[in-house]
């Protein structure tokens, strides 16, 4: 078997600085804390994904809300890759990266489920990492004005669980 890689998406402070709430937002933290101690516990590699805008004051560049939120903080040898489009993997560094430590199985965690998270689990895919995991209760999104965040959630865990990814709740994901 080859390397989990544990893709932490967009976690970042802007997720936590709006007027709404993240759809179960402390029980997301709370799972996302629990995969990168079982991660690193079992030395597993953990890269966090940071969106960059110029455009969105959030997400601008040493901006307050482009930082890796406090709550998954990395350590100074876990990597990070920026990204400007919902999808990890364009115009990133993000395959060679995952080349370099010989990935075949990504662990997927984060935000924003219709967004980010879904165009990389979809392109992964696409690019040959077909043994992927989203943990199922690890990821969040806000309302939208069609849809509550626990619907989108339910949705894209559906819908990307029958074909994209596996799904698994937290407590099922193991490192080793």
């Amino acid at each position: 078997m080859g390397q989990n890689v544990l893709l932490m998406i967009d976690v970042q402070q802007a997720m936590f600085m709006y007027d709404e709430r993240l759809y179960r937002e402390q029980e997301v933290v709370e799972h996302l804390q629990q995969l990168l101690t079982k991660a690193r516990a079992a030395g597993t590699p953990v890269i966090f994904i940071q969106h960059t805008s110029e455009t969105d004051e959030d997400f601008r560049e040493n901006s307050i809300g482009w930082a890796i939120a406090d709550v998954v903080r990395p350590l100074p040898h876990e990597r990070i890759v920026r990204k400007s489009s919902w999808d990890s993997f364009y115009q990133t560094e993000l395959g060679d990266v995952l080349k370099e430590l010989g990935a075949d199985r990504l662990i997927i965690a984060g935000m924003q489920t219709e967004f980010c998270l879904d165009t990389t689990c979809r392109n992964a895919y696409s690019l040959g990492y077909q043994n992927n995991v989203l943990v199922s209760d690890a990821h969040s999104t806000f309302n939208s004005k069609v849809l509550s965040g626990e619907q989108i959630v339910a949705h894209h865990n559906e819908m990307l669980g029958n074909r994209f990814v596996r799904l698994l709740a937290t407590e099922e994901v193991h490192f080793s």
